[in-house]
């Protein structure tokens, strides 16, 4: 079995894809490694969750290819790919009350596999992440009843769990509260700074400025910048991208911001 590379890296290259006639990918190239933030930002239908899905091997690109710490990921077994890459949903949930434990610990299953009972190594590694992530309380709680921020921690320590260095998210921020979404942007940065590499979309370009090391702008079918967030984030960027009118500008502590631009009526309170 190969070990992952110290530098993990995903990348696609020239990747097309296509619903039936309907065009979603026309060549989209992008990759990411350890100890970087990408976000990716894309209005919907955009194809952010196809490019994730053929980035993890979900789905076969129509022309163009994947690959793995420099190899075709074709070459990798399922389980290969899941010690190297780990995936967190949007919003999921099981259709049995498993205890957060229960889930976190699932994703020890590229290493124990499906027959092998957990050890007290791998009891050890899931409570640590549980804590680490500031849900130790939860830890025998059903994963069913529990917040939808809860539950985006919960499925991030599972990612964690698997030992992967790189993570793919799709849109976590979703249903999220502003202080979930706080924590876990924070939990972002910190997961970077301990050298995993992460990859995340969002529909917050706010956040992506805050965290990401790259931003990358998914526009009809193909990457049309990827560079660092004060290069690619422009106000007109974001007018074509959303149909919307925003400033962009650097705060007091030199970070670039942006705010929407919001007509004010006749007559409005101020």
């Amino acid at each position: 079995m190969r070990e992952p590379s110290p530098r993990s890296q995903l990348q696609g290259l020239d990747l097309h894809f296509a619903r039936g006639k309907r065009s979603v990918l026309e060549g989209a190239t992008l990759g990411f490694g350890a100890g970087e933030i990408l976000a990716l930002l894309g209005a919907n239908g955009a194809g952010k969750s196809t490019l994730f899905r053929l980035l993890l091997g979900f789905l076969s690109a129509k022309r163009g290819e994947v690959r793995l710490d420099g190899a075709p990921l074709s070459s990798f077994s399922r389980r290969e790919i899941a010690r190297r890459v780990a995936y967190v949903p949007q919003g999921h949930v099981t259709p049995f009350p498993y205890t957060v434990r229960e889930v976190v610990m699932l994703g020890r299953l590229p290493e124990t596999g499906l027959l092998r009972a957990p050890r007290a190594e791998d009891r050890e590694i899931v409570e640590s992440i549980i804590s680490r992530l500031g849900i130790e309380r939860l830890i025998d709680q059903p994963y069913t009843e529990i917040s939808g921020g809860e539950r985006q921690l919960t499925l991030i320590a599972r990612a964690l769990a698997q030992g992967a260095r790189l993570l793919v998210m799709d849109e976590p921020a979703t249903g999220l509260d502003y202080g979930y979404q706080l924590r876990l942007m924070r939990h972002l940065s910190a997961l970077a700074a301990d050298g995993h590499g992460v990859l995340v979309s969002t529909h917050h370009p706010e956040h992506a400025m805050q965290i990401a090391t790259r931003i990358a702008i998914l526009h009809e079918g193909r990457i049309e910048a990827d560079g660092p967030p004060q290069q690619v984030v422009t106000a007109e960027r974001m007018r074509r991208l959303y149909g919307v009118e925003v400033a962009v500008f650097d705060d007091p502590f030199g970070a670039r911001r942006l705010a929407p631009i919001v007509e004010r009526r006749e007559g409005a309170p101020r």
